[in-house]
This record gives C-alpha cells, structure tokens and sequence, in this order.
C-alpha cells in the first residue's frame, strides 16, 4: 500500500473557522499601531507632512500653479520646521514624504493627497493634472512606515483629502466642487461605509472655493468655526442637531487673506492658528477654545495653510 492511501484526507481539509476579528482591531497588530482617524479634534498621534523640498525652487510662474506669488524657499522651510516642532511637543509623531517629483511644488499640501480613516489612509487622486504624480511618493511614504492604503481613488473619480471632514466616528462631511466630483465622493463614501460609517453630510464647495476646510473646520468635541455666508445650512443643522456650538469666524479679510479657518487641532479644545488672525483669535477663545498661533505667512503664497499641510494618520477617538 502506497504512502498516500495510508493518509486520511479528512484530516487535511480546511475544516476550521477564520479569525472573525476586524481590520480595525488588527492595526496594532498587523501594522504596527493604531493607524485609526474618525476625528479632527481626538488628541493628534500621527501626522503625514512634505516639507518644502526642492520642487519649490523651481517655481518661476506661480500663476501656473495656482500660487499667489514664489516663496522664499529658505524661510517657507523654517515656517514648516517651527509649524512640525509644535505638532513634536504636542506628543504627535511627524512622518515626512522623503521623495517628491521636483516639478510638483504644491506637494507640501500633502491633506490633499490623503484622507485618514478607521483603517488606514485613501490615497486621493487630484484634480488638476499639474498635481497628479505626487501621490506615487506619498504611496511610497505610506508604505515605508507601515499604513495601510485601503483604497486608491480610481477610474474617472477625483477626490482631495481636503474635501473630507471627521464629525465623529459615524460621521463625515464629504463635499463635492472642483477638486472633487460625484465619482469620487462615491468611491470614498463605499469604502467609509465598510467601516461602519452610517451618516454623510453633503457639503456643496462654492465656486471659487478649492476645498471645504477653508470655510470650516472643527475645534472641539462638540464646536465647529465656520465662515458663515458660505458654509450649508445642511450641515450646519445636522451639527446643531448633534449638540454642536458654532462658532462664526468674523472677519472676512482674515478669512479669506490669513486662511483663519484653516486650523488644526491639537486635542479638543486645543488649535493651532495661522498668525495675524486677531479677530479670529478672540472669537476662538471666547469660544472657551486655547489658541497657539504660527507663523505661515510665506507658505500662504501658496493659498494653502496649516490644515493643508497635514495628513493625520492617527487620532484618538472621541
């Protein structure tokens, strides 16, 4: 009799049962730590940052890149370098985008590039083809230290990160405009829902408008700062509905010239402000919310700031 006959196949067969555990709660596990987003306010653990590299030198024609005016390299770098050491001494840990084609300056505003989620990152897909190519190094970054991409926008969707806003862990804000159409909110939304997200605010984006973190952002657990003549009364009830404060951002001027919205938050109750936002500053901190201000002023010729520059890959849950 052969070696084979002698063997009971039952044996052998995939007769077990798999690991019902989710890709949630096998992070840490698999990936190293606790890849999670589903706030813009829980405590900030892990940041995603370009800093000015040399595809800022080579700007000649900011018009073409939608920039204001070309920076000086030398000190956009050491806003970026004070703006990071604030993220370092809020106990985050900064991750930097080593490689970047040297013909993308606007890869410093690396929220576009990416949307945190419960499981890992969305590799965004940019709308304006001068742009498309940065999230090749950012995928190599992501990889480099162990986040999971859980989708990649594809097809004839586009998406920027900056079109993505965390309510809570059941809800986000996903706006559609010129960065980001129909396609790719769809892609985005399927692979959010996966995760146990149930509820989607739609954010229509003004014309002239590149992103929703312009005209709102949040600031706490339960209060949200907006530029009140163009955010939606659709998400502004909802918010209210869920117990939100909101706070009316009050100068036009510092809205729109010192992007006073575009803020992070450190913690709850905790913001970093671009500086030279005094009548943004007090409605804040009347608001019962701390303000530490930084200097930006050279990376806003850019038109992008603080909440542009940050991809979060990692944040307390609230």
């Amino acid at each position: 009799m052969s070696e084979r006959e002698h063997l009971d196949f039952d044996d052998y067969g995939e007769k077990w049962f798999s690991d019902d555990a989710s890709f949630e709660e096998d992070l840490k596990h698999v990936w190293g730590r606790r890849w999670s987003v589903s706030s813009e306010v829980g405590k900030l653990r892990a940041v995603l940052l370009r800093r000015p590299g040399k595809e800022i030198e080579n700007m000649t024609d900011p018009a073409a890149w939608r920039w204001g005016a070309v920076m000086d390299s030398e000190r956009a770098r050491a806003q970026h370098d004070a703006f990071a050491e604030i993220y370092r001494k809020a106990g985050a840990e900064v991750f930097y985008v080593e490689e970047q084609r040297e013909d993308r300056p606007n890869a410093l505003f690396m929220r576009d590039n990416v949307l945190g989620t419960p499981e890992g990152a969305i590799l965004c897909r940019q709308a304006t083809r001068f742009r498309r190519g940065e999230e090749r190094a950012v995928a190599a970054a992501l990889g480099r230290i162990g986040c999971p991409i859980v989708r990649t926008v594809s097809g004839r969707g586009v998406f920027e990160g900056a079109c993505g806003m965390w309510v809570d862990r059941q809800t986000i804000i996903l706006g559609t405009g010129v960065r980001s159409n129909e396609e790719g909110v769809r892609q985005v939304e399927e692979t959010l829902r996966y995760m146990g997200v149930t509820d989607i605010l739609r954010f229509q984006i003004p014309w002239g408008h590149a992103h929703l973190d312009g005209l709102m952002n949040m600031v706490d657990r339960k209060k949200a700062l907006i530029f009140p003549w163009q955010t939606p009364y659709d998400v502004i009830k909802p918010l209210v509905d869920r117990g939100f404060s909101i706070i009316e951002a009050p100068s036009i001027e510092e809205v729109k010239r010192g992007a006073a919205v575009n803020l992070v938050a450190l913690e709850p109750g905790v913001v970093v402000l671009p500086s030279g936002n005094p009548e943004t500053r007090k409605a804040l901190e009347k608001g019962g919310v701390e303000v530490i201000e930084t200097d930006v002023t050279e990376i806003l010729k850019g038109y992008g700031s603080l909440h542009c520059m940050s991809a979060f890959l990692d944040r307390d849950e609230i």
